[in-house]
């Protein structure tokens, strides 16, 4: 989601410009940041009824979620927290049209973190911001030129020309310790949504996303992806 208009957001813009909901796209920057092109991928899910679901490549390690912003920010505070034990990065107004890849840093952070190359960016990221809070981190993310410049090479490799005013925002689902955490870096922290297993996370957020669309009625902008280990 694009940070309220100023001077500053119109140069975190330029650093930061929207990506493009393609599993093209994020595979690609995944895989350039450090995640073994043989170990994870990330996949388009082509709709929300069960049988669909069932057609989505396992095990699903994340959910990404794409889609416009609601027209009034709801207060979820009573349910947001900081926990050790996931990984979270605050999306600070500097930070531009970043979301999509605090989104996948939210993804790879929290499922797959042990597997990146060895002195990878993203290996280099995670371990240097591991005892920070979300704001320590949002700011070492705002400065690391290795990934801005990842990010913008992925933004310019859709197929889709996205303007700098977009109103679509990236959220992502994972499944750590027994409960679904939603992961938005607009909000103070993650957001638990009950209990769910590595087998049923990607129904158990489509449950959250259907509510989030039903919310949104007049949009069809919506995109949902996952993050999928690949088979040996």
């Amino acid at each position: 989601m694009a940070a309220p208009p100023s001077t500053a957001s119109a140069c975190s813009g330029e650093r930061w410009p929207p990506l493009e909901s393609s599993p093209d796209v994020f595979n690609q920057f995944m895989w350039s940041l450090g995640v073994p092109q043989g170990e994870a991928e990330v996949h388009d899910v082509y709709g929300l009824d069960y049988d669909v679901l069932a057609m989505v490549p396992q095990p699903v390690l994340a959910v990404i979620f794409c889609f416009p912003d609601p027209p009034e920010v709801q207060d979820m505070t009573c349910s947001q927290e900081t926990s050790d034990d996931v990984y979270f990065i605050k999306q600070i107004e500097s930070l531009g049209n970043a979301c999509g890849t605090i989104a996948l840093l939210h993804a790879v952070g929290n499922a797959c973190s042990e597997s990146l190359l060895d002195n990878s960016c993203l290996d280099l990221f995670f371990k240097s911001t591991a005892s920070m809070d979300p704001y320590e981190r949002a700011r070492v993310f705002e400065k690391d030129d290795d990934i801005a410049r990842a990010h913008s090479l992925a933004a310019s490799a859709g197929d889709t020309e996205l303007p700098d005013d977009v109103e679509e925002h990236y959220i992502c689902f994972v499944a750590l310790n027994g409960t679904l955490h939603e992961l938005d870096g607009m909000n103070g922290g993650p957001i638990k949504h009950g209990s769910t297993s590595p087998e049923s996370l990607l129904q158990d957020a489509v449950h959250i996303i259907k509510d989030i669309m039903h919310k949104i009625p007049n949009s069809m902008n919506f995109n949902v992806m996952v993050l999928s280990r690949t088979p040996k």
